[in-house]
């Protein structure tokens, strides 16, 4: 897949100028945050969030973590509320992934959300991330920065080794302080949930609360790469690989010809991953059964195959 050579930018003014830029432009940057190098995409938009995964290799599309420069910011994409505000007063920025209801008009890709009406927020504390993020002024979505299966990266020499020629830049500044992932945190519901142990601890986050954290159910969609995907199915039954639909069913296209929706009319694996979620919500939502025309099991292709077999399964 390497198409293009990686820029090495340092962390000065200029060197975090172009890689806001290049995020602006739909393109991926490796930075630094406080445990390992993210891989980094505009979570606006939804074809630099697919090349993450195409990035990464062997996609698998689960929630992203939308990383902002301030509790403020968060604010712009979800629906804050009293706990999430004491959180955020006391371990942002750190370590802490909030999750919450989308909020009306948030512009995420839902691709970033892999379909749900939540999204996992974190103020990440590394200077360069913060000064990124700032001058982007925007959310970056942003998974480790290895190719699948890899161990993550903790210096700009690891992130050149296992992508270099696959994304735009990477943000250098030294290794990264090894620890934890985030912990996250559900405040989606009326109480909160552990949804993952992480490099801050779950009694710390219950003294500021003054309660007790909720076990996460073992079917929750943010315990592990590879469940969400069976956790949401459109209501009505789903037919792949139609060459047309028959009658009564609604069609899901991809390349020439009439449909309902085309994930994508020229045939693009990353356009069709940036509409996937977004066009099976709208079809589901008329109610009728759907029609999925055949996708290329190649690429991205392999992952949008994946989401949309579990779609299909027969349920109970």
């Amino acid at each position: 897949m390497p198409q293009h050579s990686t820029e090495i930018l340092a962390a000065t003014e200029a060197g975090i100028a172009r890689a806001a830029q290049l995020l602006r432009e739909g393109k991926l940057v490796s930075f630094p945050t406080e445990t390992v190098y993210g891989l980094g995409a505009d979570a606006r938009q939804g074809e630099a969030v697919a090349a993450i995964y195409e990035a990464k290799g062997r996609p698998s599309f689960n929630p992203l973590i939308a990383h902002v420069h301030s509790a403020e910011a968060a604010q712009r994409y979800v629906e804050w509320n009293g706990m999430a505000e004491t959180l955020a007063q006391a371990f942002w920025p750190g370590p802490l992934t909030l999750v919450l209801p989308l909020r009306a008009g948030h512009g995420i890709s839902p691709l970033v959300t892999a379909g749900l009406d939540t999204l996992g927020v974190r103020v990440p504390a590394h200077p360069a991330a913060q000064a990124l993020l700032r001058a982007l002024d925007g959310p970056v979505a942003a998974p480790s920065a290895n190719p699948s299966g890899k161990i993550s990266p903790t210096t700009a020499a690891h992130v050149k080794a296992g992508l270099d020629g696959r994304i735009a830049a990477i943000l250098d500044d030294g290794a990264c302080g090894v620890g934890l992932e985030s912990t996250i945190i559900g405040l989606a519901g009326p109480e909160p949930v552990l949804l993952r142990p992480g490099g801050l601890a779950a009694e710390e986050i219950e003294a500021v609360l003054g309660r007790k954290l909720a076990v996460r159910d073992v079917h929750d969609p943010l315990t592990a790469p590879g469940q969400l995907l069976s956790h949401y199915a459109p209501g009505a039954p789903v037919r792949l690989d139609a060459a047309a639909p028959a009658e009564g069913e609604l069609y899901l296209g991809f390349g020439p010809g009439a449909c309902d929706l085309n994930l994508s009319e020229r045939g693009d694996l990353a356009e069709a991953a940036a509409n996937l979620f977004g066009h099976l919500h709208r079809l589901d939502a008329l109610g009728k059964p759907i029609a999925v025309a055949p996708i290329p099991e190649h690429g991205l292709g392999e992952a949008i195959n994946d989401r949309l077999h579990r779609a299909a399964a027969p349920r109970d």
